[in-house]
Order: C-alpha cells, then structure tokens, then sequence
C-alpha cells in the first residue's frame, strides 16, 4: 500500500470520526408538531420540539392541545412542569381543559 492510499485512508476516517461526534451532539426533537389554542383563542403551533427540558405553553397557557408528534407528552397548569394535575397526552390525541379549570403553561416530552 502507497504512502498516499495510507494518508488518505487516515484522513477519510478521521473526517468520518467527526462527522459522526458532531451528528452525536445535536439534539433529538420529537418529530412532528403540537399545536395549541390560547385562552385568547389564538392558534401555535411548534415543530419537532426538544425531548429534554421543560417547554412553556404561551403566557395565558393553553386551553386546547394536539399532539402531532412521535412521542407522547404530559402537559401542566404550572410554569415549571411540576406539580400535580398534570394531563398525559399519547402521540397523535388532543385534549381540551375543563371549563372553570387553570390552563395549561407548559409541557414535557416522555422519552
């Protein structure tokens, strides 16, 4: 095997090695959307969100959700994603809050 073959060989794999940690690092979202209705009856939507963390919902929360997504989230009427009175909401369901209950602010995917 030539000097040359050897370099390149090296050098496809180190640009591979790479590429490979790179892709690594991004973060995985759960493909699809969730889409939502305020309390002012305005319509969001938001596509392929994160699967890490705590999402919030708009400030007056959410009064109505379709989950879109590949994966299943659970929805809160708190900011943080804690507390009790949490809904879970499977892969592609929707869900409406009670009259007379707090919406939901914010949501967290199961992965």
């Amino acid at each position: 095997m030539s000097v040359h073959r050897r370099l390149t060989t090296a050098t496809g794999a180190v640009l591979l090695t790479l590429t490979v940690a790179g892709c690594s690092g991004l973060g995985r979202t759960a493909v699809g959307t969730i889409e939502y209705e305020t309390g002012r009856e305005l319509g969001v939507m938001v596509t392929s969100p994160s699967v890490n963390g705590c999402h919030r919902l708009a400030p007056t929360g959410a009064t109505k959700v379709e989950n879109n997504t590949l994966v299943d989230i659970v929805l809160y009427p708190t900011r943080d994603c804690k507390g009790k009175d949490s809904t879970y909401l499977p892969t592609n369901s929707g869900d409406e809050i009670v009259p007379g209950t707090l919406p939901w602010r914010s949501y967290s995917v199961i992965h």
